[in-house]
């Protein structure tokens, strides 16, 4: 059982990252399969897939012939002991736009940009450049 299904599912993708393994599997949870669908739509991942009830498997996406993965570094930004929020006008960007952080919003979880456009705050998860 883990406190921080968010942390342990950016764990595991920075770990599969650094040995360059294809694919990755992660708990399923209805916030894990939010973000993974929001890598995939941002271009940080080929696609990912459902197995079972408990298990989602991510493909990860490398460039170019040394295989150089598309995400560089992952970042946790509130933690269980230290929530962090934010209105629209205070969303980070990370790396002047190249990165993309996600957030937890009343209406679902997207990312920062999508946030600002709408005009709405929430909880800063984690940043994925």
């Amino acid at each position: 059982m883990f406190n921080d299904t968010i942390s342990d599912m950016l764990t595991r993708i920075r770990n599969a990252n650094l040995i360059k393994s294809q694919k990755v599997s992660i708990p399923f949870t209805r916030i894990s399969h939010q973000i993974c669908q929001i890598l995939e739509k941002e271009g940080f991942i080929e696609s990912f897939q459902i197995n079972s009830s408990e298990q989602v498997s991510l493909h990860l996406k490398y460039k170019g012939r040394d295989k150089k993965p598309c995400i560089t570094n992952l970042r946790r930004i509130s933690k269980p002991g230290l929530r962090i929020y934010a209105n629209h006008k205070e969303i980070p960007k990370v790396l002047g736009g190249v990165g993309v952080v996600i957030i937890s919003t009343s209406q679902g979880i997207m990312t920062g940009q999508e946030a600002q456009f709408r005009h709405i705050g929430g909880e800063l998860l984690c940043s994925v450049w």
